[in-house]
């Protein structure tokens, strides 16, 4: 879990997809406001991205290529947000599968 101290994991990659921390204590600076912006355009991705997809499951009409394509975005959304809320997360908070 990010402590109020810690520093906090970026909803991005630096070089080699490693990860990107900051460290600050001013949550008003501009690297935690921009980063504060990027997880809420890739929250509102993955709500639009919920949204679609319980259309294509409702709509018989949604072929093989369109379900393939979704469920390609889905992924990348869910990669995202789970990045973002994984170090948040209370240690032994794990769910198995």
């Amino acid at each position: 879990m990010t402590t109020p101290n810690g520093p906090r994991l970026l909803p991005w990659s630096g070089p080699g997809d490693k990860p990107c921390y900051l460290s600050t204590d001013d949550a008003a600076g501009y690297m935690s406001r921009l980063a504060d912006s990027i997880e809420a355009v890739q929250l509102g991705t993955a709500r639009e991205l919920l949204e679609e997809a319980s259309e294509a499951l409702d709509n018989q009409n949604t072929s093989i290529d369109e379900l393939r394509c979704l469920v390609t975005e889905l992924t990348a959304a869910l990669r995202d947000v789970y990045r973002v809320a994984e170090p948040r997360s209370p240690p032994g908070s794990e769910r198995s599968a």
